[in-house]
């Protein structure tokens, strides 16, 4: 049963995808919360790690908030997205693998992450408008969870944490470019919804395989 859920979000994922840069609609709300909740339903009967299937399910709330393209259920999505990563980042300390030592093993990654925040805040901040505390508040939890995910070792299964996480920072920040930095004409804009969806879902895919 928990292959056939994860095929439907996959299906769900790939239909969502051309539809990624059209405007809100039912349909299109429907298949961008589908394949993620369903994936959450897959951790949840697979019997895996309570934080893992509570991160899905905020996430697939997160979705269900921005696919209406308000300021508004923005703000609420980037909250239930926070508690997604902040749920993901209770995983990845508390596996029984995890070890906070190894996080200073990959400097690379770990500075790289910092020097990408203060990029990021550097940026965003004068161009937020009203969202720029909430913005700025996410920025240190979504990178909080490309550092914590460094204390896991890449071995078996969880050799996909890392790419997962990584490809989440990713999806976020092209998204906070496409809303923030591009103007409205800007020819990258006929292809970061694209690119945002495909790193996204892959990313939420990957933390479920890594973890079951």
């Amino acid at each position: 049963m928990t292959t056939a859920l994860f095929w439907i979000a996959a299906a769900s994922a790939v239909a969502y995808l051309p539809l990624s840069p059209r405007p809100a609609s039912a349909v299109r709300s429907v298949f961008k919360t589908a394949s993620v909740a369903l994936l959450a339903f897959v951790a949840l009967l697979s019997g895996g790690p309570l934080l893992l299937t509570l991160a899905l399910a905020l996430c697939a709330v997160g979705d269900a908030l921005l696919s209406h393209e308000t300021d508004s259920t923005f703000m609420a999505g980037i909250g239930a997205f926070a508690a997604g990563h902040l749920a993901y980042i209770a995983l990845f300390l508390t596996h029984p693998y995890s070890d906070a030592a190894l996080i200073l093993d990959k400097p690379g990654y770990f500075w790289s992450l910092i020097i990408l925040g203060i990029v990021a805040a550097t940026m965003l901040a004068p161009r937020a408008g009203d969202l720029k505390g909430p913005v700025l508040a996410y920025i240190p939890i979504i990178l909080g969870m490309g550092v914590t995910v460094l204390a896991l070792p890449e071995t078996g299964a969880l050799r996909w944490a890392l790419p997962a996480a990584l490809a989440f920072i990713a999806s976020d920040l092209i998204l906070a470019t496409e809303k923030f930095l591009l103007p409205q004409d800007h020819p990258a804009l006929r292809f970061t919804p694209y690119m945002i969806w495909i790193l996204y879902w892959g990313a939420q895919a990957g933390l479920l395989i890594a973890f079951l």
